[in-house]
């Protein structure tokens, strides 16, 4: 079975969300744990907990990924910058297991001129400050597509993290097709090719969930935006390879493509009309 969903809005609560997923066809959703630019997160509903929890069981939704704000740049040139994403890091992860054993998805973040190699240390250092050892939350770092000085466009910079991390088996990643592509991986023409670059630099058993995104722009440009499905330059014939190939149809696909519900709705049955069980 397809694990297919999108990215939908937390601002009326889990179990609303999970709902919503369920008219647009989705078994699974990913949702921002506060405002995307920042800012407190918005009180635990337990109630409403306990009722997506008993839902999400009927529904057969196996997992949900929790993305951390766009704010979060465990390393920023700023110490203050720095304090804040630890502080909203560890924040969020101890939100995440009143729903247990779910995953979280965070943007390695941005150096800022500093260089990579203290790039890749800051955010080990973040990670090692706000993992715990009883934690059920897999925290996934996303690929990026390499713009400016983001940390995270190569594999070899999300090895580099994970390798000091001391809480590593709490890490996987989160491989975004969108990012990808303009990072230079040629998931169009070569896919067998990426995912054994992956599987040698971090290990397919990393990798827990693909963000589905089309792109605007071609391999390698480093640019970072998205596209509906099917009309950028990965397109649908790609997808169909990328959702059926045997390393990864088995892991859950969310959409953040430029769309509504129902555009997300259409996306979602394209997919499933796609995919071979």
């Amino acid at each position: 079975m397809l694990t297919i969903g999108a990215h939908l809005s937390a601002s009326k609560g889990y179990t609303a969300m999970l709902k919503q997923a369920v008219e647009i066809g989705a078994n699974t959703f990913q949702f921002f744990t506060r405002n995307p630019r920042g800012g407190s997160a918005k009180a635990i509903d337990e109630k409403d907990i306990d009722t997506f929890l008993k839902l999400m069981k009927e529904e057969n939704f196996p997992v949900i990924l929790a993305h951390a704000p766009y704010t979060l740049n465990c390393c920023s040139a700023k110490p203050e910058t720095r304090e804040f994403a630890v502080n909203t890091f560890a924040d969020d992860l101890k939100r995440m297991e009143y729903t247990p054993n779910q995953l979280y998805n965070f943007h390695p973040g941005s150096h800022v001129g500093q260089g990579t190699e203290i790039g890749v240390e800051l955010i080990a250092d973040a990670l090692n400050s706000v993992l715990f050892e009883d934690m059920t939350t897999t925290v996934l770092l996303e690929t990026m597509a390499g713009k400016g000085s983001e940390v995270g466009g190569c594999f070899e910079e999300l090895r580099g993290i994970i390798d000091r991390v001391e809480l590593s088996d709490r890490l996987g990643v989160c491989l975004d097709t969108c990012h990808v592509n303009d990072g230079g991986y040629d998931i169009v023409n070569d896919l067998d090719r990426v995912l054994d670059d992956f599987d040698r630099i971090v290990g397919l058993g990393r990798l827990k969930a693909i963000h589905l995104n089309d792109s605007k722009n071609p391999l390698g440009a480093h640019k970072d935006r998205h596209e509906k499905i099917g009309e950028g330059y990965i397109g649908t014939d790609a997808f169909e390879r990328i959702i059926n190939h045997p390393v990864l149809k088995n892991l859950p696909f969310y959409l953040e493509t430029p769309n509504e519900l129902d555009g997300y709705a259409r996306e979602i049955a394209l997919l499933k009309s796609l995919y071979k069980d």
